[in-house]
């Protein structure tokens, strides 16, 4: 086929709908849809497309990671994520860590054994690219599972997968700097140190100040033509990934926090805004792994070497460096039980990052650098395969699932400076201790039942209705906190946020 802009067109027209129809597979048969996209782009790669700039690759990738983490943060609401805030930044920081040394311990002695001489430095960098659990691949799987999973911990994982990557990316930066630089004296460990330490504080601060100044300036630009809200957001993301790297801040953190801080705060065109941008991510994941199935070069993941190493860094990934980083990580809290904590250690899935971390050492022309990015690819896929395939099969397994089921009542909020929270839930036996009508139901003030839906009929109550066990309420509040409390101190643990 001759190269023009037309066919080039077209190429990007027939993967996009290739892999959109894999999604809607993999989503029939339980699989990971982004793994379909990466297997799309491997087989269009095999022999239709010769692709592989490296250049472009981490250009796609460094679009996409930002705008995936920047979503990923703003659907996160604060209020899930503050109970469990200890524990997912320690697994999101230090987790990455012992992860990235318990794995290069194992490669570095394995190695010799298949025939490679690996140092321990090029082991850790191996090591450092795959370290943090992959957010496109957990929000993805988490999100379109119709699962719920008990003791807080979607939104731990979800916490954990997004904010951990500024961690392996730092780390990944830090290790080529050493291997680039050994000719002329290693980089000291207190420099290293020193390194993460502004990496972290600069691009905590950075994220936070402009997700501030996003949240105003929405606010106060009143653009008549509401479409540029968009843009106007989309160049806030990227201004804040290019900014902070450049006062040497960590842009992937500053574009994460800008997005948890955006989407905390009442903003003017709040919904649209998220419509927008969640089939904007959707995108930007579909051309992310398509652009890395077409980078790979499949000839060279079936070399023994490769297949040998990837497939025991794969496993022992999985069943070794991941479990003893989450125990380690999550010893001094209590509040989670073994079986949660071997969840979180299972759904510990790899994707689309390392793999585009691992292109860094292959820019910086580090040794042995196509063995290694061969080796986390190989790795990744059987992080999807064997992990992504059973997310809601070992919660179950763990007793720690329950089906998310689906709201009583339709509602469509338009109101974006609405302050009130909407909530839907059962009655049991607890909020009937004081009596069985509504009037004697003990609610914070500023609460009111607007509907009762029994038995698939609806209606309004009246303060001497009597509720039965199984009513379902549609109840808004100005006073959230104070009504999940009262939820707790009844015994509900399932409640339905419609808004």
């Amino acid at each position: 086929m001759i190269i023009t802009s037309e066919n080039v067109v077209l190429v990007g027209a027939l993967l996009l709908f290739v892999a959109v129809m894999a999604g809607k597979v993999a989503y029939r048969f339980g699989a990971p849809a982004l793994l379909l996209f990466l297997g799309v782009g491997m087989l269009f790669g095999l022999d239709f497309i010769s692709f592989r700039s490296v250049e472009m690759t981490q250009f796609v990738g460094m679009i996409s990671l930002c705008i995936i983490l920047f979503t990923g943060g703003m659907d996160t609401s604060f209020q899930e994520i503050r109970p469990i805030l200890g524990p997912g930044i320690v697994l999101a920081t230090a987790g990455v860590v012992l992860t990235a040394v318990v794995l290069a311990g194992f490669v570095w002695l394995v190695a010799p054994w298949m025939g490679l001489e690996i140092s321990f430095p090029l082991a850790l960098l191996l090591s450092a690219t795959m370290s943090s659990t992959d957010s496109a691949s957990v929000f993805s799987i988490l999100r379109s599972k119709k699962q719920g999973l008990k003791q807080h911990l979607r939104p731990l994982l979800e916490l954990e997968s997004g904010s951990n990557d500024p961690m392996a990316y730092m780390l990944t930066v830090l290790l080529i700097s050493v291997l680039t630089n050994s000719a002329n004296g290693n980089v000291g460990v207190g420099m290293g140190l020193i390194y993460l330490v502004v990496q972290l504080v600069v691009g905590a601060l950075s994220g936070y100040l402009i997700g501030r100044l996003a949240v105003w300036t929405l606010n106060k630009i009143n653009l008549v033509n509401h479409s540029l809200y968009s843009v106007l957001l989309l160049a806030f993301i990227f201004f804040a990934f290019a900014f902070t790297d450049l006062i040497k801040g960590n842009g992937y953190l500053a574009v994460y926090l800008a997005g948890l801080v955006v989407g905390n705060r009442k903003i003017a065109q709040k919904r649209p805004l998220t419509v927008f941008f969640d089939g904007f991510t959707w995108l930007m994941q579909i051309v992310m792994f398509l652009t890395l199935g077409l980078f790979v070069n499949s000839d060279e993941l079936l070399r023994p070497e490769v297949l040998l190493l990837g497939g025991a860094v794969g496993i022992f990934m999985i069943v070794v460096a991941r479990p003893v980083s989450v125990f380690a990580c999550l010893l001094p809290f209590r509040n989670f039980s073994t079986k949660a904590r071997w969840y979180i250690s299972w759904v510990g899935l790899r994707g689309a990052v390392p793999i585009l971390f691992a292109t860094y050492p292959l820019m910086a022309e580090i040794e042995h650098a196509e063995l290694l990015f061969n080796v986390v690819f190989l790795s990744t896929i059987l992080s999807l395969v064997i992990q992504g395939t059973t997310v809601s099969g070992m919660a179950n397994l763990l007793g720690l699932a329950y089906e998310e089921r689906e709201s009583a009542f339709s509602v469509e909020m338009h109101h974006d400076d609405m302050k009130s929270a909407l909530t839907e839930v059962e009655v049991n036996a607890g909020m009937l201790g004081s009596g069985h009508t509504l009037k004697e139901i003990t609610l914070p003030e500023n609460t009111l039942v607007m509907m009762v839906c029994r038995n698939g009929e609806y209606f309004v109550p009246k303060g001497n209705t009597e509720l039965m066990v199984g009513d379902k309420l549609l109840v808004i509040s100005d006073r959230s906190e104070e009504l999940a409390n009262t939820y707790k101190d009844m015994g509900i643990d399932e409640v339905m946020k419609i808004r």
